[in-house]
Order: C-alpha cells, then structure tokens, then sequence
C-alpha cells in the first residue's frame, strides 16, 4: 500500500459528463491505498482461506427480481463480446451478454480459467464480493472522494491522471479501448481485454491502473454531486465528501426492482474516444451492487497515517 497525506484538490470536471459536475474544491483525510486493483492471485487467496462464494457464483432468487425469467436463475455474470460490426451505440445490449458459468475463476466465459491472469485485476465481483474481501483484508473500499484524490497524483484539476493529454506523443499511459467501440480495437496498447497490474507507470502518488484496465467500486452511494454549504463565516472547504443515500440510489427506471447503486470510478479497457471517455479521474458511473462484469474489479484503503 502507499500511504497519501491527504489534502485540498478540486473534484470533478466541468468539461465531460454531466454526471462529474460542478467541479469543487474538496478535502481529504489521510489514509493507505493499494498500489494496484485487487488480483486474481490476491482474490485467490481470499477465496482459500476462507471458502467464499462471489454472487455471479450463486444463481439468482427469482422472489428478488419481479417479473424474471426463470429460465435465467442460473449463476453467471456479464460479459463484453466484441461486435462485428458498427450498431447502435445506445443499445448495450449489442455487446454484453448474461453468461452463465462466467465469474472470477472463468473471466472470458465457461471454460476459460485465470491461468496466466493472475497478475490482471481480478473481474466479476459484485459490490457486496469487493466488501467481503476488503473486511478479510481488514481494510476497507474508498469513498468517491479518496479514490478521485488518488487518481490525481497531486496533479489538481488535470483531465488526465497524467496531465490533459490523452496519449501524449501518442504513448499509451492506461488500457482503454484505441478505435471505434464494440468493434474495431486497433490494439495500441496491446491488450484486447485486462492488462496485467503495473504494464503502465505509475501516477504521481506511485499508484498503479487507476485510469483504464477495471473500473473500481466505492463505497459511496450513487447521487449527483452536491455543493455543500459552508457555515456562515467558514473558510474551509467541506472534509471527506461523501454521496448520495441508498433510496437516491436506485434506478427511477426500474421501481419494481429498487436494486441500489454504488459509484464506480476510473474506466475500464473498454472505455474509448467515440463511446466512453470515462479514462480520467473525474469520471465516474452508477453500478448496481448486485451486478458483476469483465470490466469492474475494486482496490481499497485503510484510513489513517
């Protein structure tokens, strides 16, 4: 772990998403973070010493999901497959696909197995699996605010983790998708999924993978950002943001299934320039905390000097 001294910085971008603004100026406390996202090895270990079960390893209960097909109460998870083709960018569903018998031990599909990935971020884990693993480890997961801190490297108000170049003089600096999404991946950085921890250099806080590769749960509750009032006189900027509340949480679009959301933060190898430009420290995305993918790992932190 490496240990980062806390401090002001601005949260945010005014020049993305909606989503990542206001851009405002926050604190941190103190406290470790992992130098790398999570392993396969490392969830290995968690997973022997104490007999673990991921959710995309347990079939669904079709009481918690009105209205599901029974014929999909199997255990699996979602996986990218790459299209053949251009399609409607705003129909996911032209890309991922349920895969039963996928979870992190089969990251590409029933069959494969992580032999040879055991240095790549470990995949497939739900928010309630990142948790168990961080309580095992004694540790925990980071709010929004500490993991945005990190990715930064001390380089405040940067589009990139790196500066506000995206691939200067056209060196690749993470893993995310070169070419035109789902389907045409020009390799430049030479992975056409997951990427080894530490192929990239490290930030300016030594932290490794924080842009691109997985995205990463936090413990925060998804919500917009909120500007919080200073007390009448105060000079200092509000201390270790925190969320939205569990009912903000939940998807409007979904009131019969009110599955809350965590926010995910970093990008992932499928983050490209025409779909996904989520490859910075700002970004960030509502993941239900019940669902798992090929592109969502976690890392985490202990708080304190």
């Amino acid at each position: 772990m490496r240990h980062l001294p806390g401090g002001t910085f601005r949260m945010g971008s005014d020049n993305f998403y909606p989503e990542e603004a206001p851009s405002r100026q926050v604190r941190v406390d103190p406290f470790w973070i992992d130098e790398t996202p999570v392993t396969n090895a490392d969830f290995a270990r968690f997973v022997e010493a104490t007999g673990y079960r991921t959710l995309a390893e347990t079939a669904p209960d079709p009481r918690d999901y009105p209205g599901m097909d029974p014929a999909m109460a199997n255990a699996g998870s979602l996986l990218f497959q790459r299209t053949r083709g251009p399609v409607d960018l705003m129909d996911y569903s032209q890309w991922w696909t349920f895969s039963f018998g996928t979870d992190w031990r089969h990251p590409h599909g029933p069959g494969t197995t992580i032999v040879g990935l055991e240095d790549h971020p470990v995949v497939h884990v739900a928010f309630p699996d990142a948790e168990a693993y961080a309580k095992w480890a004694g540790k925990l997961l980071p709010t929004e605010a500490e993991w945005e801190f990190a990715a930064r490297g001390g380089l405040d108000n940067s589009e990139y983790a790196w500066g506000d170049e995206l691939a200067p003089g056209g060196k690749m600096l993470a893993n995310y998708w070169q070419g035109a999404f789902p389907y045409g991946n020009t390799l430049e950085d030479g992975y056409e999924r997951t990427s080894p921890v530490k192929s990239y250099p490290a930030n300016g806080f030594d932290l490794y993978d924080m842009i691109g590769n997985v995205w990463e749960w936090t413990t925060d509750w998804y919500a917009q950002p909120r500007i919080e009032r200073k007390a009448k006189g105060s000079c200092c900027v509000p201390a270790n943001p925190r969320g939205g509340t569990k009912r903000e949480s939940l998807d409007p679009a979904m009131p019969h299934t009110p599955i809350p959301r965590k926010v995910l933060k970093g990008g992932s190898h499928l983050c490209a320039a025409n779909y996904c430009q989520r490859y910075r420290p700002a970004a960030r995305h509502a993941q239900a905390i019940d669902s798992s993918t090929s592109h969502i790992g976690f890392r985490c932190i202990v708080r304190g000097d």
